[in-house]
């Protein structure tokens, strides 16, 4: 779908598995992975810069596959390409932005004994928490980015193996619902918080398509300073083709992105005053695409909802 609308800001803060749909619902990278952050502080300037080859958020591996300055730019090239051929503006041009409503499917990995089998309700939190980032509702400097969410469907499987995320490429083909409008979400059991695919990989990869979120991420799980949902939001962001908000470092190209200024590293926990980089701008720590905190992400800026704009009319509207 595509509406006139302007960029708007917030103005509030097995098959082998036995299957249940649930919700009375009918079913039609590398990873962000847990461990403990640094303590806040201020005007924190890291003593060493680096760039993509930042662990994921805790220290342990990225969320999506290794992107190069040289793909970066290609891919870049190619969105521009189909954007044109669209009659559409080029990435990070005035435009009027795309919205609309993905389907968004949950696949809940639990094991055979029920571990991971998070409750109806916790997914109805999930759900409510992606609505409200996505519509800038967290902070007075958060862009509306014109997308809402909607549950259309609950799959429940009770596997050892796909619980642990392994055989992952087989299972997410066997459960994979919807087009390329869809967001299927695998929650799952892993050292990692996340893993997300890009958009502009969809055509290669269709059955593969989506977000693998650690269950326990979810509202109401337990691990510590990572459990308000935020997770499923992060990687959302990479699904909707943004990069994080250092990717790059510090260099003007960065995450391709004007109003998120560029980092030399990812930032952990949320130091106020952060800035690892001499580019002007201190670290944008409360960005949904930085390693910060649950507590600490409270937004996304215009210049990222132009570009989930962009993107989702290049590789995933209709």
């Amino acid at each position: 779908m595509r509406m006139t609308r302007s960029l708007r800001v917030a103005s509030a803060t097995a098959v082998g598995a036995l299957a249940l749909t649930t919700l009375g619902l009918t079913a039609p990278a590398q990873a962000r992975p847990l461990a403990t952050s640094d303590a806040a502080t201020e005007c924190y300037v890291p003593e060493t810069h680096s760039d993509e080859s930042d662990a994921a958020r805790g220290g342990y591996g990225k969320d999506h596959r290794d992107i190069t300055v040289d793909e970066q730019r290609a891919i870049e090239a190619r969105t521009n390409a189909i954007l044109k051929a669209k009659g559409e503006p080029a990435l990070g041009a005035e435009t009027t932005l795309a919205s609309g409503t993905v389907p968004v499917y949950f696949h809940v990995m639990a094991s055979a004994t029920g571990e991971g089998d998070v409750t109806d309700a916790q997914i109805q939190a999930q759900m409510a928490e992606l609505n409200e980032n996505f519509a800038g509702r967290e902070s007075t400097a958060a862009a509306d980015t014109g997308f809402t969410f909607t549950l259309a469907g609950v799959d429940r499987y009770y596997n050892n193996q796909w619980h642990k995320d392994r055989q992952s490429t087989t299972y997410r083909a066997k459960t994979r619902q919807g087009g390329a409008n869809a967001l299927n979400i695998w929650l799952v059991d892993f050292s990692y918080l996340g893993i997300a695919t890009f958009p502009w990989d969809y055509a290669r990869n269709p059955s593969i398509d989506g977000i693998r979120v650690h269950w326990d991420s979810l509202p109401g799980g337990t691990i510590a300073n990572y459990n308000q949902g935020k997770t499923a939001t992060h990687e959302a962001g990479h699904w909707f083709g943004l990069y994080h908000t250092f990717q790059g470092g510090c260099t003007a190209e960065n995450d391709g992105v004007a109003d998120t200024p560029a980092q030399g590293s990812s930032t952990s926990g949320c130091p106020e005053g952060r800035d690892s980089c001499a580019l002007p701008g201190l670290d944008p720590i409360h960005n949904y695409m930085d390693y910060s905190y649950d507590a600490c992400y409270n937004q996304f800026t215009p210049d990222q909802s132009s570009r989930i704009s962009s993107m989702w009319t290049a590789y995933r509207a209709g």
